[in-house]
């Protein structure tokens, strides 16, 4: 299994000008490694649907790789996305699903299938070639830079550990987070 914290740092340390969408239990981590112009926390809207927006960006700034840190709770909430990522083909896209069996921010409840369900398994009958399952440090070790710069649409799944994250708090509102991307963007 691999510790997430130990994992976002060194994605963070590998990262250059990479739009990274952080979601519920990633959220609050992500944001103690960096909390800039290009990093969106969403966590005030539907679990589950930032995916969705992260594939949105990725679709509308092309030149720009998009990183999306999606928890497997949310993942299972919007299974659909694996199959419009397919559709769309964003070169620029990498999805990364920390499954570790639990709804963190809400008591580390069970996900529904947690130990059965296959993400990797599904994002490729949804039709995604570039599919990795992490298990270990060497694993993840080789894969990293394949984050940052693999042709897309990519997923990732890290195989985490249980974490107790509780409710993620952002230190911006939510408007306050999108006008500063939505910046950032028309800069770019």
């Amino acid at each position: 299994m691999l510790n997430k914290y130990t994992c976002l740092e060194k994605l963070h340390a590998v990262r250059t000008d990479e739009i990274v969408v952080s979601m519920m239990s990633n959220a609050m981590p992500w944001a103690a490694l960096s909390d800039g112009p290009l990093d969106f926390a969403s966590v005030d809207t539907s679990m589950g649907h930032g995916a969705d927006f992260a594939l949105g960006v990725a679709m509308a700034q092309p030149h720009r790789r998009v990183i999306a840190l999606n928890g497997d709770g949310s993942m299972l909430m919007c299974l659909g996305t694996l199959v419009t990522m397919a559709q769309y083909r964003a070169e620029n896209f990498t999805l990364i699903i920390l499954e570790n069996g639990t709804y963190e921010v809400t008591g580390s409840q069970p996900v529904p299938g947690a130990g059965t369900v296959d993400y990797a398994a599904i994002a490729r009958g949804a039709g995604i070639e570039n599919v990795c399952s992490l298990t270990n440090d060497s694993e993840f070790d080789a894969a990293l830079q394949q984050h940052v710069s693999g042709v897309g649409p990519q997923v990732f799944v890290w195989k985490i550990e249980p974490t107790d994250e509780g409710i993620p708090r952002p230190t911006l509102p939510i408007k306050e987070r999108t006008e500063r991307l939505r910046t950032a963007l028309q800069e770019t």
